[in-house]
């Protein structure tokens, strides 16, 4: 017998627990919706100041290569490889850029004379 009350109880407590859940989502749905809109506003309003800063960096970033490459009077990747030197990060994420160009340039040119050899067949 006290094994069937156990049993009984359990499966309250189970109800409860799946009554105590749905009340939980529910109030988060009402609540969900709450903030919706300034949330939008805000996530905005960060695009734009991350923008901004970007675009700042950037532009110094210009600026600087551009006054190293003044002797040369020819802005090249290397001025810019020169001026994130020390970020190391930058650096080898700009050469991965740079190497995956170099690739996408190479298998341009091997498509490009494979279809110079196909019209030429035809």
């Amino acid at each position: 017998m006290s094994n069937s009350s156990i049993v009984v109880h359990s499966a309250s407590s189970s109800k409860v627990k799946v009554a105590t859940a749905a009340a939980c989502d529910t109030s988060l749905n009402l609540k969900r919706g709450m903030f919706q809109k300034d949330l939008q506003h805000i996530m905005y309003g960060y695009v734009a100041l991350v923008e901004d800063i970007v675009v700042e960096y950037i532009t110094d970033l210009v600026h600087k290569a551009q006054d190293v490459a003044t002797d040369r009077g020819k802005l090249l990747t290397d001025d810019f490889q020169h001026m994130i030197r020390k970020d190391m990060p930058k650096l080898h994420r700009c050469h991965e850029l740079l190497s995956m160009n170099e690739e996408l340039k190479q298998a341009r040119k091997a498509f490009q004379v494979d279809e110079e050899k196909l019209a030429s067949t035809d």
